[in-house]
């Protein structure tokens, strides 16, 4: 079993930062991988980002393609989301995701098994 906590959410202006964190236990993070989701209030949850464990391979949605960076720490099984020159339609509760599988596409809520319980993130313009 793996337990995720997300932290580092908060209030920014438009244009400003946040960097949020996600712990795991259970299992080391090197081989899982790992992804950010995001859901508004009444719509669907939304892929943000994902890393796959062994390749190296990451992979952004378009909204945020060249703002937003996924890493981890494997010394303190931790994956972090940085957000750079956020705008208010980035506003939303952000979970993180984990799952063994390397191979699946990484974009499919569906296909992690773990999740937590989310951290919000609100953009004022």
């Amino acid at each position: 079993q793996v337990q995720l906590a997300e932290s580092g959410g908060g209030s920014v202006q438009a244009g400003g930062s946040l960097r949020l964190s996600c712990a795991a236990s259970g299992r080391t993070v090197s081989f899982l991988s790992m992804a950010w989701f995001r859901q508004v209030l009444g719509k669907e949850r939304e892929f943000v980002a994902a890393s796959s464990w062994g390749y190296g391979y990451t992979d952004y949605a378009d909204s945020v393609k060249g703002r937003f960076t996924i890493s981890r720490d494997n010394t303190k099984n931790t994956v972090y989301l940085q957000m750079n020159s956020l705008k208010p339609e980035d506003t939303a509760v952000y979970y993180c995701a984990a799952r063994p599988s390397a191979t699946m596409s990484l974009g499919v809520a569906s296909s992690y098994d773990y999740w937590g319980q989310g951290t919000q993130v609100t953009v004022s313009s």
